[in-house]
């Protein structure tokens, strides 16, 4: 079955200043991939460093700079800058600059979308970050590996 989602549409999330917005799911598109849309807010710290086993995690600059670090290297990633991380390479990203960043988060398989949905449920219900022990408590069932 065709997915359509215009401009707003998606299962969205608010996280204190940031936004993200799922495009894609495995449910969408048999398992094939994950696509969300992503603002995040001056000053976002960013996940910690990591690697995902099986995922391949990509990224699309669509507004502002982004700061990238994948494998040894870290980059300032400005609109059109496209990243992405292999299962085993150590990534990262952040906003340290002083403006909003918008991106697309796309990986292959899908999947990532329930650690989305649950990372941003714990957001929710702590009313802010969820601290540093329950993240990484979602992201242990969800080939994500803090390194």
């Amino acid at each position: 079955m065709p997915t359509l989602r215009m401009p707003g549409e998606g299962e969205n999330f608010e996280l204190s200043g940031s936004s993200l917005s799922l495009k894609a799911t495995a449910e969408d598109t048999g398992g094939a991939f994950f696509l969300s849309e992503t603002v995040v807010e001056a000053g976002f710290a960013g996940p910690p460093l990591h690697v995902h086993h099986k995922l391949t995690d990509m990224f699309y600059v669509l507004e502002g700079v982004l700061t990238f670090r994948i494998g040894e290297d870290t980059v300032e990633a400005p609109p059109g800058t496209f990243v992405c991380a292999p299962p085993g390479v150590p990534h990262t990203f952040s906003n340290p600059s002083p403006e909003p960043v918008r991106f697309l988060n796309f990986s292959t398989p899908g999947g990532f979308e329930i650690y989305m949905r649950e990372l941003a449920a714990a957001w929710a219900e702590s009313g802010g970050p969820p601290d540093s022990a329950t993240i990484a408590e979602i992201a242990s069932r969800h080939d994500f590996e803090a390194v």
